[in-house]
């Protein structure tokens, strides 16, 4: 299924109320939208299979990231439960200067990811099959990213719990979450301190072309995280720290 006409519209003016300038990346954004849609047909990699949908819940919602001012030019990012790629694959489409690792556990999704990285030509894009308990442990990739994202993977002190291990004293977690979130930002605040992280802002926004609320919770890792955590897979959603 190609892009058609007033998809690529959707997306530009989308774009545009962002502050971004999406006409250079159009070809990988049609491209990208043509391998999702194929692919779906067979691996229901997403329940959103409308072009609009596509366009403002995938790639406007990776892309509504950058109204956080921490993407510096060469920063090292994880993506967290990636799944089909999102916000990860957008991002890395638009953001040339920033390297990007996108996790997710689910072979499928991360076999997609993979045909994506080489079909939009992306060197600055690779997908790893796993679990962010399990690479979170390991000291090649512990401690070693500039900042993680994540997308609506789990409760708050869930997800701190998966990204912060992963993440530089200094760099920074951002999750994307829905509408309603400070309840859930409060009861998260004893287990981000225990991972060695702060909250610095939380980012209201309202999501190009749909209107829809979006909050961008932004965790700033301010020590190191203490080497019992992450705890073993699973553990983390079944016990949530508080």
């Amino acid at each position: 299924m190609q892009m058609s006409a007033d998809g690529k519209q959707m997306l530009l003016r989308a774009g545009a109320e962002l502050g971004l300038e999406l006409e250079p990346h159009l070809t990988r954004f049609a491209l990208l939208f043509d391998l999702l849609t194929t692919a779906n047909q067979n691996l229901n990699l997403t329940a959103i299979r409308d072009e609009s949908g596509i366009v403002y819940k995938h790639f406007i919602d990776s892309l509504s990231c950058l109204r956080y001012s921490g993407f510096t030019s060469g920063l090292s990012v994880i993506d967290v439960g990636t799944g089909a790629g999102f916000p990860g694959l957008p991002l890395a489409v638009v953001r040339s200067d920033i390297r990007f690792d996108l996790l997710d556990a689910t072979q499928k999704k991360i076999g997609f990811v993979t045909k994506a990285i080489q079909n939009l030509a992306l060197p600055n894009a690779q997908a790893l099959w796993g679990r962010a308990e399990d690479l979170g442990r390991q000291s090649v990739k512990r401690e070693t990213y500039g900042a993680a994202l994540t997308r609506a993977v789990a409760a708050l002190a869930v997800t701190a719990e998966l990204t912060l291990p992963l993440v530089q004293v200094g760099g920074f977690v951002l999750v994307q979450k829905g509408a309603e979130v400070m309840g859930e930002v409060a009861e998260a605040q004893g287990a981000v301190r225990k991972l060695g992280g702060v909250l610095e802002e939380v980012i209201h926004l309202k999501l190009p072309g749909t209107g829809d609320t979006r909050h961008l919770i932004i965790l700033r890792k301010v020590e190191h995280t203490p080497p019992q955590y992450p705890r073993k897979p699973g553990v983390p959603a079944k016990n949530p720290l508080s």
